[in-house]
């Protein structure tokens, strides 16, 4: 089967650079291994991905839904001391300053469908199993579908938004881990469990855990909350291996989360994910385009993973369009995109590095250099393309902030891998 292009994954990265393509009149197949709706963590939007759901067409979608209004962003010492909140609103003057703590499977099946009405040919429960490579150049995919049949698909650009999963990562071998960023998160859902009121009820919080790491809380529809503690590994593991007593232990380390949570119940399983931080060694080839997770997770303190899907998944598809109007598909055309994305990821990443440096505390930061609020603002709400340099220099009097990660660009030596599935 011949299309203009082919996208792998119908999480928000794919259905994003589907829905961008259709509606620039490209025929776009979606392969999607899961039927959904379907379980996902990453709960909390930023403010700027407004605008890539407004030119996607799912905004309207969006203000009409039951998730929770999200107006800021708060951080809570391990005494249990909270931080005066992050208002969008104060530095982004426009309706975008709203944004919304979502239930993923609602709000990925909104995304998804919203790729149908647009013209994307949708395949569910379709996984894909290897990269068809000729030349060097990727020129379809190997599926199989629900009941066992291999269809071959065809495209000049492929897009790969396979999350965490990472198609093209894993059989290329091209992941790279950060060489500091390695944590794991412990989490599950409370139902009743405290909420702050009325315009901060559905503030992200993130709480300290002393010297060691953060809980995520986010409050939900429906009454429930996302909770969560991200550490690394050997120190979550110290005393158990037990879900359910790391993470009560955990509990017990901030004066806030245990708060919170005590007037609640505890529903559903305990969860655990490793690996949290890693880019590509590149992010593409010759007709190959990597989005989303699949070219990149940050560790997700800031909230930065949905937004980085919509952001890069528009961002790819634009690249890819261009490619089909020119006919020219090969890795030199990504070069600006490779560029572009690692440039944005890596304001956020010298963020992530100050949060977690002993020696850095926003609050401090703040009263030494008060005029760097709105930088810190813009970097939470998404807006990478401000200028961040002023920000990080008075940041780096006092955290170690990290070198710009050199990989990230496309594959430009023409060789064949073998993506074997």
């Amino acid at each position: 089967m011949n299309y203009d292009a082919i996208v792998i994954g119908g999480g928000p990265a794919g259905s994003t650079a589907a829905a961008t393509l259709a509606l620039k009149g490209r025929k776009v197949v979606l392969l999607e291994k899961e039927k959904f709706p379907r379980y996902h963590i990453g709960e909390s939007l930023l403010p700027y991905g407004y605008f890539t759901m407004e030119r996607i067409g799912v905004l309207d979608k969006m203000k009409k839904s039951a998730f929770t209004k999200k107006y800021s962003v708060q951080f809570v010492s391990p005494d249990g001391r909270a931080s005066v909140p992050f208002y969008f609103h104060t530095h982004l003057q426009h309706e975008a300053a709203q944004t919304w703590q979502v239930l993923r499977s609602e709000f990925d099946q909104l995304m998804l469908d919203n790729a149908r009405e647009k013209g994307v040919v949708v395949h569910e429960e379709t996984t894909v199993r290897e990269g068809i490579w000729e030349n060097g150049a990727v020129v379809g995919v190997k599926a199989v579908s629900k009941d066992g049949s291999t269809t071959e698909f065809r495209a000049p650009i492929t897009i790969d938004a396979t999350g965490r999963d990472a198609f093209f990562i894993s059989r290329s071998g091209w992941k790279i881990r950060d060489p500091y960023l390695d944590k794991i998160a412990v989490w599950t859902y409370y139902k009743g469990a405290k909420r702050d009121s009325g315009y901060d009820e559905g503030a992200t919080t993130v709480a300290y855990v002393p010297e060691k790491g953060w809980f995520w809380y986010i409050p939900l529809a429906g009454d429930i909350v996302s909770v969560g503690v991200v550490a690394e590994k050997t120190y979550l593991y110290k005393t158990s291996k037990d879900l359910k007593e790391i993470f009560d232990q955990q509990v017990e380390q901030n004066v806030w989360i245990k708060d919170h949570l005590a007037v609640g119940e505890q529903i559903g399983p305990y969860r655990v994910t490793g690996e949290y931080s890693y880019r590509s060694r590149h992010c593409g080839a010759q007709g190959l385009i990597l989005t989303g997770d699949a070219f990149a997770f940050l560790d997700p303190v800031f909230s930065s993973g949905v937004f980085l899907a919509l952001y890069s998944g528009e961002m790819g598809a634009n690249f890819a369009d261009a490619c089909l109007t020119d006919n020219d598909f090969s890795a030199s055309r990504f070069v600006k995109y490779g560029t572009e994305l690692c440039k944005s990821i890596e304001s956020m990443r010298a963020l992530v590095y100050a949060f977690y440096d002993h020696n850095f505390s926003f609050r401090e930061y703040l009263k030494e250099f008060p005029t760097m609020k709105g930088d810190v603002t813009d970097c939470l709400i998404g807006n990478l393309l401000h200028d961040f340099q002023p920000m990080y220099d008075g940041m780096s009097k006092h955290a170690k902030l990290p070198e710009p990660l050199k990989h990230g660009a496309p594959l430009l030596q023409e060789e064949t891998v073998s993506v074997q599935g």
